[in-house]
C-alpha cells in the first residue's frame, strides 16, 4: 500500500470519527433540550400549583372573612331588634304603672282591693302570727279593714283568727313625676312577713305587676310586636 492510499484510508477514518462525534454531539443536545424542557414545564407546573394553592387560601380567607361579617350583622340586627322589642314592652310597663297609681286614689275600691290582698296573703302565708307592712298613707284604711279581714281568712282557712300586728316601718311612698328620681316607691298594697320573717308575701301593686308581665311577657311580645 502506497503512500496515498494510507493518506486516504486516514481521510476517511477521520470524517467517520468526525460524523460520529457530530452525530453523539446532536444526540447530546437533543437530549439536554428534552431535560430542559422537562425541567421547565415541570417548574411551571410546580408554580401554577403554587399559585392556585394560594388562590384557594386566600379565597377561603375571604369566605371565612365574609361568613364573620355576616354574622356580626345579623348579631346586630337582632340586638337592636330585641332592644326596640324591649323598648316597647318597657314604655308599656311605664304606661301601666302610671295608670296603677291612679287605683289607689279611689278610695272606695282601693279600701276593697287592700282587703282583699291582705286575705290573699294570709291565705299563701297560713301563719298565726304576721306582720304587715303597708304605706304611711294607707295606714288608716288597712286598720279600718284589717279585722275584717282577718275573720274572712279564719273562715275561709279554717283556723283560728291570727295576729297580725301592723310595722312602724312602712312602705316608699308613690313615685313622683320626677323621671329621674332614683328614690325607691311604692304605687299600693301590703306587704305580709311571718314573725320571724322567714316567710314574705309581697303583694304590693308594683309586685303584682312585675310578675304579670313576667309571665305574660311572651304574650305581650307577640301581641306588641308580631
Amino acid at each position: 500500500m502506497n503512500d496515498a492510499d494510507v493518506s486516504k484510508q486516514i481521510q476517511q477514518m477521520v470524517r467517520f470519527i468526525r460524523q460520529e462525534a457530530q452525530e453523539k454531539a446532536n444526540e447530546i443536545t437533543l437530549s439536554a433540550e428534552e431535560e430542559c424542557n422537562i425541567e421547565k414545564l415541570q417548574i411551571v407546573e410546580a408554580e401554577k400549583k403554587k399559585i392556585r394553592q394560594e388562590y384557594e387560601r386566600k379565597s377561603k380567607q375571604v369566605e371565612v372573612r365574609k361568613k364573620i361579617e355576616y354574622s356580626m350583622q345579623l348579631n346586630a340586627s337582632r340586638i337592636k331588634v330585641l332592644q326596640a322589642q324591649d323598648d316597647v314592652v318597657n314604655n308599656m310597663k311605664d304606661a301601666t304603672r302610671k295608670e296603677l297609681q291612679q287605683v289607689a286614689t279611689k278610695k272606695g275600691p282601693y279600701k276593697g282591693l287592700l282587703k282583699a290582698l291582705i286575705i290573699q296573703s294570709l291565705m299563701r302565708l297560713k301563719e298565726a302570727s304576721v306582720l304587715l307592712r303597708c304605706r304611711e298613707m294607707d295606714a288608716n284604711v288597712v286598720s279600718s279593714v284589717l279585722e275584717e279581714a282577718k275573720r274572712e281568712y279564719a273562715k275561709k282557712a279554717g283556723v283560728p283568727v291570727p295576729s297580725v300586728v301592723v310595722d312602724k316601718v312602712y312602705l316608699p311612698p308613690p313615685p313622683t313625676d320626677d323621671i329621674h328620681s332614683i328614690a325607691p316607691s311604692c304605687s299600693g298594697g301590703v306587704v305580709l312577713a311571718s314573725r320571724d320573717g322567714k316567710i314574705v308575701c309581697e303583694n304590693t301593686l308594683d309586685a303584682r305587676l312585675d310578675l304579670v308581665f313576667r309571665q305574660k311577657l311572651p304574650e305581650i311580645r307577640k301581641h306588641l310586636c308580631g
